[in-house]
C-alpha cells in the first residue's frame, strides 16, 4: 500500500545501489518506493552514474573503504530490517557486500541481480558474477531475476512462456532461495511474475501489461518494494504480491517529464 510515512516510528531498510542521475532508477528509485510505503530509507551506494532513461554515459565505482563504512554505520544506528542489492559493478563491491550480509543475518535480503540497464549499459564486471551466484543469492531472502538475468543465472537457457514456471523452480531449487521469475520482457499483454519458494511451492502473479509508459527503472521499483514489506513484516508471497499491485498503479498513473511518461512512485490510488 503507498502512503506516507506516517508512523513515527517507521521501520528501515537499506538500499545497496548505484546513483542515478536521472533518478528513475538505482538509489533514487529505492528511496522513493521506501517512502511510498512508509519505510524509512538508507542508503550505501555502490558507484555513481551518469544517465539518463537514454543513456549510461559513465560509471564511476565507489572507493571501497567508504562503501564499507556506509554498510556499517547505517546497520549500527538504523537496524534495518530488510536490505535489498542492486547494481553492484565490480567484484570488490560485491565481496564486500557479501561480507557485510554474512555478518547481518538478521536483516532480510533482497538481490536483484542488476546486470543490465534498461538502455544496455553494463551493469555487473564479469569477476562480480560468480561472487553474486555463491554468494549473495544463496544469502538472499528473495531474488529478482528478469528474464535475461535468470537466463545468465541458468547457464544460458532461452526463457518462455512455456518454461517460465520450469525456470523459475530451477532457479530456487539451485540456489536455495525464493526466486520471483518477472516476466515483463515476454511480449505477451497478459504479463506473470513467478514466485518459486526452494521447497517447490509456486505461486503466479499475473498482471496487464501497461502500455504507453517508459519503464526505466521498473526493476528497481520491485525489488524496492519487495523490501519495504518485508521490513513492515509482511511474508514473502505478500510481499510479492503486494508489490506488484503498487508496481501496476505507479504505472497506471504516470508522471511527465521531459516529454515522456514514467513511473509515478506516488500514485494516488491505493494498491491495499
Amino acid at each position: 500500500m503507498a502512503r506516507a510515512i506516517q508512523n513515527p516510528k517507521p521501520p528501515a531498510a537499506m538500499s545497496v545501489a548505484g546513483s542515478d542521475s536521472g533518478a528513475g532508477a538505482g538509489i533514487q528509485a529505492d528511496l522513493l518506493t521506501f517512502a511510498a510505503h512508509g519505510v524509512y530509507g538508507t542508503t550505501a551506494i555502490t558507484a555513481i552514474t551518469a544517465q539518463n532513461p537514454d543513456k549510461v554515459g559513465a560509471i564511476s565505482p565507489c572507493d571501497a573503504g567508504a562503501f564499507a563504512k556506509q554498510l556499517e554505520l547505517c546497520a549500527s544506528f538504523y537496524a534495518p530490517a530488510a536490505a535489498k542489492t542492486g547494481m553492484l559493478f565490480d567484484a570488490k563491491t560485491a565481496e564486500l557486500c557479501a561480507d557485510f550480509f554474512d555478518l547481518h543475518p538478521n536483516i532480510l535480503l533482497v538481490v536483484d541481480p542488476v546486470m543490465f540497464s534498461t538502455s544496455g549499459a553494463k551493469l555487473l564486471k564479469d569477476d562480480a558474477s560468480n561472487i553474486l551466484k555463491t554468494r549473495l543469492i544463496p544469502r538472499s531472502t528473495i531474488f529478482t531475476p528478469n528474464l535475461d538475468e535468470a537466463s545468465f543465472l541458468l547457464g544460458g537457457i532461452a526463457i518462455t512462456p512455456d518454461n517460465q514456471m520450469e525456470s523459475a523452480a530451477r532457479l530456487a531449487k539451485e540456489f536455495g532461495a525464493c526466486a520471483l521469475l518477472k516476466g515483463g520482457h515476454l511480449s505477451s499483454d497478459l504479463i506473470s511474475d513467478i514466485l518459486a519458494f526452494p521447497d517447490g511451492k509456486i505461486v503466479e502473479f499475473p498482471s496487464k501489461r501497461v502500455r504507453g509508459v517508459d519503464t526505466h527503472g521498473s526493476g528497481c521499483t520491485l525489488s524496492a518494494a519487495i523490501t519495504a514489506n518485508l521490513a513492515l513484516g509482511l511474508s514473502v508471497e505478500n510481499s510479492c504480491l503486494t508489490a506488484q499491485k503498487y508496481i501496476v498503479e505507479c504505472m497506471r498513473h504516470p508522471i511527465e517529464v521531459g516529454g515522456r511518461r514514467f513511473i509515478n512512485h506516488f500514485p494516488p490510488k491505493s494498491c491495499s
